[in-house]
């Protein structure tokens, strides 16, 4: 198979070669390699190869299920392969090698798919970009100059690469949706509990993570979807299946929906006109199409979602560095900022840090109570096109003056003492500026994606989100599964890619 041709294919596409023996798993999995190593200097998508592992299952028993022999890339944080290290983008977690597989990573194995590495994430995936110190930056294939945005973005940038056309990835502020608006892509983040985070874990960041794909079709993410939906055993609870699998709900139409579209920043920071942009031009595509488009928000207090969500970090990045710690790893291992989102962490207390748990669930009604005059919302994914490398970090000199406080304890003690208050809100304010649409989705637990529609006058993707009720998968998947057929984004890569 030339390379053209496997850049002609999504997933699904190179499955039903394989099956009908018209390629090998061996070639398409030798193709992959080849692209991987041809852009990793320029691109920097893979941070984790496992070349042995891949060719190992070929040499296993015979593939089957709806991906068989396709190859395929996870990302290197949640999803463990049992005695490969789980890396989380961070050099003091390089010591900890699960025993055990991701019952996720089964699934996509069982679904045929193989596996022959894992891609780049900011360290332990706390930011909308990918520049880990350990791993090194990963660069937007549309332009390396920007980012691909986070923190899937290794998964992202390798599909935009043509390394792979479907790529796992997980969610918990906007991680499947940011990179793939990013890198325009699709990208899918099921509801809350819909797949399995086990066995390591009962729920990822309180709940707020979910895994799926990113991926250059809609079909590709709902087979995907069907092949790693549904509760393990000993997870926190079981989500109801389906109605029908969402490879056979995708194929209908949708309807005439409800949408209530907003392009205000729930913080009240700006939105960059193309952004805006975006939007509008998804609003007239959607009355096109026959679907009742007016502007509406739901009532949700921006900063106090931005600060809850921040309490997130709080909780989870101490208790991780801990971990890391019990098998030797030292604290300079980790990176400026993670070192003080863990000492503010451990200086907030239990109730603090409940109270801020407890209050995603006015927000969880604040968007219900939206969803029962709307089908879906529509926002922008971004509130800025990909921006380029370094310009959402803190000033040097302000790294520099928190350094000082946290090797010294004074950042710990100031936190203990609350007067590090306005710092905290603006730390949340300053991290999300270009990423404020994205979160609500996670707190409250329901569907949201990113569709590529749009591109700005620079040639950087910049995609839309749409947010559904919790469970409502299938809504998502056939509104887009429409805007695919009305503006086909599949054949649309960076220009270097097809000549490589």
């Amino acid at each position: 198979m030339k390379f053209t041709e496997y850049l002609a294919c999504d997933a699904t596409q190179l499955a039903a070669l394989v099956a009908r023996r018209e390629v090998s798993a061996a070639e398409l999995l030798d193709i992959a390699i080849a692209q991987g190593a041809r852009t990793h200097a320029r691109i920097n998508a893979i941070c984790r190869p496992m070349e042995a592992e891949a060719r190992a299952q070929l040499a296993g028993p015979p593939l089957t299920g709806p991906f068989a022999g396709v190859p395929f890339l996870l990302k290197d944080g949640v999803q463990d392969v049992a005695g490969v290290p789980t890396g989380y983008g961070s050099a003091g977690m390089q010591r900890l090698v699960p025993t055990d597989s991701a019952h996720v990573v089964r699934r996509y194995r069982d679904a045929g798919l193989v596996v022959f590495g894992k891609t780049n994430l900011p360290e332990f995936a706390l930011k909308a970009v990918t520049d880990s110190l350990a791993n090194g930056r990963t660069n937007n294939p549309w332009n390396v100059e920007h980012v691909p945005g986070g923190s899937s973005g290794g998964a992202a940038a390798a599909i935009a690469s043509g390394i792979v056309p479907m790529a796992a990835a997980a969610d918990g502020g906007g991680s499947i949706r940011i990179p793939a608006a990013c890198c325009g892509l699709f990208g899918l983040r099921p509801s809350r509990g819909r797949v399995s985070c086990g066995p390591g874990m009962g729920e990822a960041w309180f709940g707020a993570s979910s895994e799926g794909v990113i991926s250059r079709s809609v079909r590709d993410t709902a087979r995907a979807l069907d092949a790693i939906a549904g509760a393990e055993p000993g997870d926190a609870y079981a989500i109801a299946p389906p109605a029908q699998p969402w490879a056979d709900a995708m194929r209908q139409a949708p309807g005439r929906l409800r949408v209530g579209f907003t392009t205000a920043s729930p913080l009240g920071t700006p939105v960059h006109p193309e952004a805006v942009a975006a939007v509008r031009d998804a609003v007239t595509l959607l009355a096109s199409l026959g679907h009742e488009v007016e502007e509406a928000a739901p009532s949700i207090d921006g900063a106090l979602l931005a600060k809850n969500y921040l309490h997130i970090y709080f909780g989870q990045v101490p208790a991780a560095m801990a971990r890391a710690y019990a098998v030797g790893a030292k604290r300079g291992e980790f990176e400026l900022m993670t070192r003080i989102l863990e000492t503010l962490g451990k200086a907030t207390s239990a109730s603090t840090l409940t109270a801020h748990l407890a209050q995603w669930n006015q927000h969880a009604r604040a968007l219900a109570a939206f969803h029962q005059r709307h089908d879906l919302l529509l926002t922008p994914t971004l509130a800025h096109p990909p921006v380029r490398h370094g310009a959402g970090d803190p000033p040097k000199a302000q790294q520099a003056v928190l350094d000082v406080l946290d090797r010294t304890g004074l950042l710990g003690l100031l936190a203990r003492s609350g007067l590090l208050a306005a710092t905290v809100d603006k730390i949340a304010a300053d991290s999300l500026q270009y990423v404020p649409f994205t979160q609500l989705a996670n707190l409250t637990g329901t569907p949201a994606m990113s569709v590529p529609l749009h591109w700005t006058a620079d040639g950087l993707p910049l995609g839309v989100q749409f947010v559904a009720p919790f469970g409502r998968e299938d809504r998502l998947l056939q509104l887009a599964a429409q805007l695919e057929q009305a503006r086909p984004w599949f054949g649309r890569l960076p220009g270097w890619v097809a000549l490589a």
